[in-house]
């Protein structure tokens, strides 16, 4: 009788234990937990590049590359509505093996990745051609666009390290190798040209990489090989700014071949010495700065600014100029981007000179548009807590404006125009930053660039053609600039 007592309570306390956890806490409903809930559902993919991204009909079964965001162990590759054997390499790529009966005849299967609920869904797709042609040749290469790169930075205006190749024998799978390895490649919209996608790894420390291209057979083969040099730190300084502290230097740097990828080295400055020494690789500008370019920091060492003038005889490519924006660290000097400015013709696409106000209140760049056309000024104010720019309006220059700067009490503006060999007058409206003309006065030959004297009472303008400077007096009340003579150089 006892164990059946004990046997009887223990079955009424299970029972209670039931309700109380069915019912929950308080007296609430039961809640119920299902097993397949997640907390982090699968997003959906995206692809950006698959390699190779074409096949000769009839050809051997092959491992087709690609590139994205977002993959999952259970990502799965769709070729043409047949699902290959996917593998799982990292979030941004994934391999698939396509069998020879899948590129046995011409035509351009779609190619998809697709991840699994919860979550998940479709990329966008991607064309694979399979074309009939015959053997393909032996192909060539003559340029790389840029062919070098500092190291740890990223390359030309992509955050991707695009690799332009140019040369002659491309055909529709042409493969653009690193070191013997195949990377991403799509052409570049010509018969001559490839792009090529480098990872931040291939540049990672100086040196240098072998680049050819490969065409598959039947024929073809590889191409000669060109060397792409990662370089300590970036080429071809320009300008270079301290901050007003003292305690900084900033070089701009025009990049390879002629200005492909522009970057700013930074420098502390030794107090006792004034030795520079490098606090890091270069700040990427994410612009071409294919002619001048110029780096100016804000009268409270706060913000630099950075033009990157673009390939100003490429009408169709002006919106690569731009002006980049940063903040810098109080303490390390370090560069931070808060964003570019991008060109784009009729308009900003061709900013060669940027100048900050004593203020620090506005901004000023000398814009030269297309050759032979009239110049402007683009006027700016500054945001004081992040240094971004908001343009407030433009004002004519004489012909391709190169240089531009502001007296030291932030009254006048003026601006050399190398075309027209002259220089742009202006008085500023200090409360709203807007510049009035105030006239025009002759300089020497092709005159490059204006410093104001620290009184304010004088200007000096070198003439690059003329192989002189031009001396000027500045009258106080008016800012209007009277000559004074010339002296050679």
């Amino acid at each position: 009788m006892k164990s059946e007592a004990v046997a009887t309570r223990t079955l009424v306390i299970l029972g209670i234990v039931s309700l109380v956890f069915l019912a929950g806490c308080g007296g609430g409903t039961a809640s119920t937990v299902n097993p397949t809930q997640t907390l982090n559902p699968n997003s959906t993919p995206t692809i950006t590049a698959i390699s190779p991204n074409s096949a000769v009909a009839g050809g051997a079964a092959l491992t087709l590359t690609i590139n994205g965001t977002n993959f999952v162990a259970a990502s799965m590759v769709n070729f043409g509505g047949a699902a290959p054997t996917t593998t799982f390499v990292n979030s941004t790529q994934l391999t698939a093996a396509i069998p020879a009966a899948a590129i046995a005849s011409t035509g351009t299967p779609a190619v998809t990745v697709t991840n699994p609920a919860p979550g998940g869904g479709t990329s966008n797709p991607m064309n694979f051609t399979i074309t009939s042609g015959g053997p393909s040749p032996v192909p060539t290469i003559s340029v790389l666009y840029p062919s070098c790169a500092p190291a740890g930075e990223q390359f030309v205006d992509s955050v991707d390290n695009q690799l332009e190749v140019v040369g002659l024998n491309f055909v529709a799978g042409s493969v653009v190798r690193w070191n013997g390895s195949d990377r991403p490649t799509a052409s570049n919209g010509s018969i001559n040209g490839l792009i090529a996608q480098i990872s931040a790894s291939d540049i990672a420390a100086a040196g240098t990489a072998a680049v050819t291209v490969f065409n598959s057979e039947p024929g073809g083969g590889s191409s000669n090989s060109l060397t792409f040099t990662i370089t300590a730190g970036a080429v071809d300084p320009q300008s270079i700014a301290v901050d007003p502290t003292g305690k900084f230097a900033y070089v701009m740097n025009a990049g390879c071949d002629g200005g492909v990828g522009s970057y700013v080295s930074m420098y502390t400055i030794n107090p006792t010495t004034g030795a520079l020494a490098s606090i890091g690789p270069p700040a990427s500008t994410y612009g071409y700065g294919a002619y001048t370019e110029s780096v100016t920091v804000d009268p409270f060492g706060k913000f630099a600014y950075v033009t990157n003038s673009g390939d100003v005889y490429d009408y169709g490519d002006g919106a690569d100029g731009n002006v980049a924006m940063y903040t810098i660290d109080a303490t390390t000097g370090a560069l931070t981007s808060t964003g570019t400015i991008n060109g784009n013709c009729p308009g900003l696409c061709f900013p060669s000179s940027v100048v900050v106000d004593p203020s620090g209140k506005f901004a000023y760049v000398a814009n030269g548009n297309t050759p032979g056309s009239a110049g402007s000024v683009f006027m700016y104010t500054i945001n004081a807590t992040t240094g971004a720019l908001t343009s407030i309006g433009t004002i004519a220059t004489g012909t391709n404006p190169v240089s531009v700067a502001v007296d030291p009490a932030g009254k006048f503006a003026y601006v050399t125009n190398s075309n027209s060999n002259d220089v742009s007058m202006y008085t500023i409206n200090g409360t709203t930053g807007l510049l009035t003309p105030i006239g025009m006065i002759a300089a020497g030959l092709s005159p490059t660039s204006i410093a104001i004297h620290p009184s304010g009472k004088f200007a000096y303008v070198t003439n690059s053609n003329s192989n002189d400077v031009s001396m000027y007096s500045i009258d106080a009340a008016t800012g209007v600039l009277m000559l004074i003579g010339t002296i050679g150089t």
